[in-house]
């Protein structure tokens, strides 16, 4: 079983950054790979990027694209998000979750992950 915490959330104005920790409490090896979602208020859940397990391939949505960089450490467990030119429209709910699979694949789709964690909140003021 894999619990995974987010962290880094918080209030920050436009053009600014923030970076998001999401911390797995077992083992998230090169054979889970790791997306982030984000779902802002009356909206669905939206997929924003993806990383494979070994940390080489990533994918991203293309309203993050030049803004927002996910990265992994899996010595200590970690998923991140780097996150800047922040825009009001990122202000969501950001979600991180991981899945089994295979070290060199990213997916996209929310519906294959397996582990969610509860969420940290980002607000981007104008």
């Amino acid at each position: 079983q894999v619990q995974l915490i987010e962290s880094g959330g918080g209030l920050v104005q436009a053009g600014g950054s923030l970076r998001l920790s999401c911390a797995a409490s077992g083992r998230t090896d090169s054979s889970y790979g790791m997306g982030w979602f984000r779902q802002a208020p009356g909206k669905e859940r939206e997929f924003v990027a993806t990383i494979s397990g070994n940390g080489v391939r990533s994918s991203y949505a293309n309203f993050v694209k030049g803004r927002f960089t996910i990265s992994r450490l899996n010595a200590k467990n970690t998923v991140y998000l780097q996150m800047n030119s922040l825009k009001p429209e990122d202000t969501a709910v950001y979600y991180c979750a991981a899945l089994r699979a295979t070290e060199w694949a990213t997916y996209v789709s929310q519906n294959v992950y397996q582990y969610w964690g509860q969420g940290t909140q980002v607000t981007v003021s104008s």
